[in-house]
Order: structure tokens, then sequence, then C-alpha cells
């Protein structure tokens, strides 16, 4: 069984803790987790791009000029994609990129990321993360005494105001819950700071 040492916000070590293998000691598939990270950018995506193909531009009803004698190339339409102001060729359109994984691959792909922060050491564990009053200096504090990396995503067990407040002016931290937890939010920051007992809810879902 994995164990990692659990901190206070003085950053100081509290006790150590057992994380379930079954979660946080998988072995780690690669492809699995490029696929899901795939599909969650691609579901993100709004798809909303769009240009004008040669049959929407307005103008060029007319032949420019007579198809032949002129010494010229041959023209149809001054909206054709070669002329400036002409219509694009395959011209993007609106359309939806989103499209579904199955629930399996979805759940390994999150083993596999959570343990990759075991793996590589990237996981701090807080015994408990909370705030009198929303103050991002009181935040700034507590990411320095835990050392954690300028990019760091913090994953409580409830939804804590003064923590989200406090987080949300410091650049390149971010504040989730775990039901809201994916694998690409996980692999995107290098510090993966979480509170004891959201591990605990972490485990109930995915062990």
């Amino acid at each position: 069984m994995p164990k990692v040492n659990v901190y206070n916000m003085l950053g100081e070590l509290v006790e150590e803790m057992e994380l379930s293998e079954n979660v946080f000691g998988v072995e780690i598939n690669e492809h699995v987790v490029y696929e899901v990270v795939k599909n969650q950018l691609a579901n993100k995506r709004q798809g909303t791009q769009s240009a004008k193909t040669r049959a929407e531009v307005r103008g060029g009803g007319r032949k420019p000029w007579r198809q032949k004698g002129t010494g010229r190339a041959r023209q149809g339409s001054i909206r054709s994609p070669q002329w400036k102001g002409g219509g694009v060729v395959f011209a993007p359109k609106p359309r939806d990129y989103s499209y579904s994984v199955p629930k399996k691959v979805k759940r390994l792909a999150m083993k596999s990321a959570l343990t990759s922060k075991v793996v590589e050491n990237e996981i701090i564990v807080v015994d408990e993360l909370r705030f009198d009053a929303p103050k991002t200096k009181d935040m700034v504090k507590v990411l320095t005494n835990l050392k954690a990396d300028k990019k760091a995503l913090i994953v409580m067990d409830t939804k804590d105001f003064n923590v989200m407040k406090s987080a949300s002016n410091i650049p390149g931290v971010e504040t989730t819950h775990v039901n809201t937890l994916n694998v690409y939010d996980i692999l995107k920051y290098n510090s993966f700071i979480i509170t004891k007992e959201a591990v605990k809810r972490v485990e109930e879902v995915y062990a």
C-alpha cells in the first residue's frame, strides 16, 4: 500500500496516511490517460468557427471579362478563392466536436492519473484547509509552507467559499471539488494538494 505524509497548514508533518492500492497504486495506463484527456479537450471546444464559401460571399455575379481574346487567364467570378475578397476553400463551419468515452476507461484513466501523482511525489495531503475569511495572503503562506509548485491544484471534500476566494487571485492555482475532479486538471498542475477527507471521498468513489 502506498503511503504519504499528512501536513497541516503550517507545513508541519502531522501523520502518515495509507492510500488505497486500488486507486493510488494501480498500473499506469498512458494510452487510456491520453484518450480521456483528448476527449476532455475535444468536449471543451466551442466549434463556433465559421468562414464563407464562394457561394456565400457577396458579389461576383457577373463574369469579370470574356472567356477568350484578352490574353488573361479565364475567370468566372471575382469571388473565386484566388481573388481578394473571394470565398474560402473548404471553409470551416460550426460543428460539435464532443464525443463520449466508456465509463470504465474514464475510471482507469483517473486511477492512472492519481497513481502518477503518488509515483512522482507531487501529491500533498493536508489534514484540513480552512480560513476564517477569504484572504489571498493567507493562501500564499499555506502554499509556501507546503512547498507547493507555482502551478497547484487544490482538491477539497466540500465547497469552501473562503478557500476558493483565497486562491482565485493567485496565478496558476486552481481549486476544485472531489465531484468535479478530472484527469486533465490532475495532470495539468505540478502540485496536487488534497485534504485528508477528500482522499477518503476519492477512495470511496473509485475503489
